[in-house]
């Protein structure tokens, strides 16, 4: 019997959890027209698989139809969700993981125009600025229906083979009725009294006692501190978490400090890279204190070594791992076989969040197996030859390549021109609130290590330095370089200095700075913090209606708090047409998609972001010396069937390259060319 306190079993009414750490709420958005199919449930039995001891699924299921989802929800309000619900549970159940689901009804924290178009409905008459619809005030049939649909959807959960339901009582209706920020009604259920405030959670808990009876467990998520002025306070808070524990109703608190209904505000709730970990973990910890409650929580707890210290310090009876897992699925696993340093760290980028506050799917930014557990592997199966493999290029990309065919058994080689690994992630590390970023890069490399990998850095690597190795395969990772080219003008603009540039150091602000930013992901708001920073002046313009699309929400938050107190300003929708030297300044003449409309203004420095243009020489010199000249079978490529193309029956090895060596993306995309291409070959 292992003494780590995390994997000590705990005991939660009748159910025993077989140890302390768990997923909490999440919708990864991952269900089919609202139901929770085949991606779903093997997202979640990977994870139990694993050893996690309660998987609480959804974040959360609707419980009525005037609560349509905000992103792809489960539709708990319908009874064909029953044997959906039961396949996830029987997934989780087959490897010893207990499943709960969370239930919400969503009140002002959505639209009225998706779904069947009904008004969204809330105690509130105010909209909530994040997702924009003014909500109907709430009438006595309106918490009736409400209430009763909160039953008939735990019923529906209860029969589909769940452990029990979480109530999510933070930021949606059931915490709108109970904060004084957020309740305008008069009456039983209006904001005139704490009591008044609670009745509307207390009399769901009550319907759904009645309902499933005593023994089904029932716990709630809500906010214990709304951290805001004028809201719910830490003292009132305590009360709410004593109320709840002596209704007799609740059998776990699940506590959150802070509110959602802003970008800012759901940050500091759901902190990212380079904010503090486990920001409210002593707060969770004196509710569990004050109430002696079974206390679950989850807010920035990436590491092992912080849960631990949850557990084993008495703050918590259950942590919360969910982001980390979604990094790595198999932490409880590696945990059990004594092998934490191989756990690959969540990095805080919170590009799985940002995507599902986006409308898209949850993904992480360096494991792409994660939610395509039906098509890639989490574990990697040893390839039945063992093949000479070059790569040059040691960016997220090249490494994971390097990573996967070691794992595969191949020899592995890896050229790289710079000193020290890490391509555009070494540079983006550079900003000290990114530096966890380099994370992705030292796990990779330990990996490697750990394989036999042979590197050879500071080497660039020619076509002879490749095929003097005699491989069978090569890839070309070598990444791009700044695009430094305007819209459609076919010149590169030698006035201008690249994003890059800036956050490299290689060149310093200037006084006056305009940061031109036609790609709209981290480089140009990273160079904006370096120029601001530095007592610059700084102009960020964009031809695009909205500035940073692909930075998105969450992680746009640190670089408002950190520009909006400086002599910042942002455009949009004007384009950079030209730029001259006039004097000992830079003319810049901008004008608009939308018109014909023309400005000349004069800037000490123009920084451009415009995304890269691939580092391809190498490949198209290797193209004619290898058997595919470069081809991909997409088909193959997508469906995980190995690449057999033949092109050229001279060729002597196969070649692909990944990543911005093909054209500007990101970081997963790096790592899922490298994943999907090299698990087959």
């Amino acid at each position: 019997m292992s003494r780590d306190p995390l994997l000590q079993p705990y005991t939660l009414k009748h159910l025993t959890l077989k140890n302390r750490i768990m997923t909490t709420s999440h919708e990864p958005a991952y269900p089919e027209d609202g139901m929770p199919k085949e991606r779903y449930a093997a997202y979640h039995a990977e994870r139990a698989r694993a050893g996690v001891a309660l998987a609480m699924t959804a974040g959360s299921a609707a419980v009525s139809r005037d609560s349509p989802p905000v992103f792809n929800n489960i539709l708990a309000y319908k009874d064909e969700v029953v044997p959906w619900i039961r396949q996830l549970t029987d997934a989780c159940h087959e490897h010893g993981c207990a499943v709960m689901i969370q239930l919400t009804h969503l009140g002002r924290r959505t639209g009225w125009n998706k779904g069947d178009w009904l008004p969204s409905v809330s105690s509130s008459k105010h909209r909530e600025p994040a997702h924009k619809a003014f909500p109907k005030l709430a009438e006595d049939w309106d918490i009736e229906r409400i209430i009763s649909d909160f039953a008939d959807a735990t019923e529906r959960m209860k029969e589909g083979g769940m452990d029990g339901i979480e109530l999510q009582v933070y930021g949606h209706l059931l915490d709108q009725f109970w904060s004084p920020l957020t309740n305008d009604l008069d009456g039983p259920y209006g904001g005139a009294t704490l009591e008044t405030r609670m009745a509307m959670p207390m009399a769901v808990l009550r319907a759904i006692r009645d309902r499933v009876g005593d023994d089904f467990i029932v716990g709630v998520r809500y906010t214990a501190d709304e951290a805001a002025t004028g809201g719910i306070t830490p003292e009132e808070g305590l009360e709410i978490s004593r109320r709840l524990a002596d209704s007799g109703m609740v059998d776990f608190l699940n506590v959150i400090r802070g509110r959602i209904h802003t970008d800012p505000a759901m940050t500091d709730v759901i902190p990212i890279q380079g904010m503090k970990s486990a920001p409210h973990l002593d707060f969770a910890g004196a509710v569990r204190k004050a109430t002696g409650m079974p206390t679950f929580h989850a807010a920035r707890i990436p590491d092992v070594a912080t849960a631990r210290h949850a557990v084993a310090d008495g703050l918590l009876d259950m942590v919360g791992m969910t982001r980390a897992h979604m990094a790595d699925p198999h932490i409880v696993k590696k945990i059990v076989e004594g092998r934490e340093e191989d756990i690959r760290p969540c990095v805080g980028a919170t590009y799985c969040l940002d995507r599902i506050y986006e409308a898209g799917d949850a993904l992480c930014i360096h494991n792409p197996a994660t939610g395509r557990e039906l098509s890639m592997p989490h574990t990697i199966t040893p390839a039945g030859t063992r093949r000479k493999v070059v790569i040059v290029g040691a960016g997220p990309g090249g490494l994971e390549a390097a990573r996967v065919a070691a794992e595969r058994g191949h020899d592995v080689t890896v050229f790289e021109a710079q000193p020290d690994p890490g391509g555009q992630v070494r540079l983006t590390a550079q900003n000290k609130r990114r530096r966890e970023m380099i994370g992705i890069i030292d796990w990779r490399m330990a990996q490697c290590a750990a394989r036999d990998v042979t590197f050879h850095f500071n080497t660039f690597a020619e076509a002879g330095d490749v095929t003097a190795l005699s491989p069978d395969i090569v890839i070309v990772a070598t990444g791009g370089l700044p695009n430094m080219e305007l819209f459609e003008t076919g010149e590169e603009q030698t006035l201008a200095v690249s994003a890059w540039d800036l956050i490299a150091g290689d060149v310093k602000p200037a006084e006056t700075v305009l940061i031109y930013d036609e790609s709209g992901d981290h480089p140009g708001l990273m160079a904006a913090e370096v120029a601001a920073e530095a007592g610059a002046r700084v102009e960020v313009m964009t031809p695009d209606r909205t500035f940073a699309p692909d930075i998105m929400g969450m992680n746009l938050v640190p670089y408002m708090r950190s520009l909006q107190d400086k002599d910042t300003i942002f455009t949009v929708a004007r384009r950079l047409l030209d730029i001259t030297r006039e004097g000992n300044q830079l003319k810049a003449t901008i004008g608009t998609d939308y018109s014909d409309h023309r400005v000349e203004q004069f800037y000490d420095q123009v920084v451009v972001n415009y995304g890269t243009l691939p580092m391809d020489e190498l490949y198209f010199a290797l193209r004619p010396l290898s058997s595919n000249e470069g081809a991909v079978d997409h088909d193959a490529l997508t469906s995980g069937r190995p690449q057999k193309v033949s092109r050229n029956p001279d060729g002597s090895f196969q070649l692909f390259r990944i990543g911005d060596a093909v054209s500007a993306r990101n970081t997963h995309a790096a790592i899922y060319d490298a994943l999907r291409l090299m698990k087959d070959l």
